[in-house]
């Protein structure tokens, strides 16, 4: 199990793109957060497997239909223990 923080920057905010991902991240099996920023990216903490992570971050290159993606950043996180086993929008 990884623990991966992301930033997705582009036309990201009120396209659905965070329902999107929680919709995404759920059917992988991945726990963790998702949350608009005040600079207009949108960020998510994932912890998996590494498969599932990796199709994760290939749905984030191009999110929702109506999303534009122009950069996804991501860092390895400490594994986190306190592991709630499921996967929430943050506001």
């Amino acid at each position: 199990m990884k623990t991966l923080r992301v930033r997705v920057c582009g036309r990201v905010q009120g396209v659905c793109f965070r329902a999107g991902t929680q919709q995404q991240a759920q059917a992988l099996g991945l726990t963790g957060w998702v949350r608009n920023r005040e600079d207009g990216s949108v960020e998510a903490q994932l912890r998996g497997g590494d498969r599932a992570l990796q199709q994760m971050l290939d749905w984030l290159h191009h999110g929702p239909p109506e999303a534009r993606v122009d950069t996804v950043e991501t860092e390895r996180l400490p594994d986190d223990t306190t592991d709630n086993n499921i996967f929430e929008v943050r506001r």
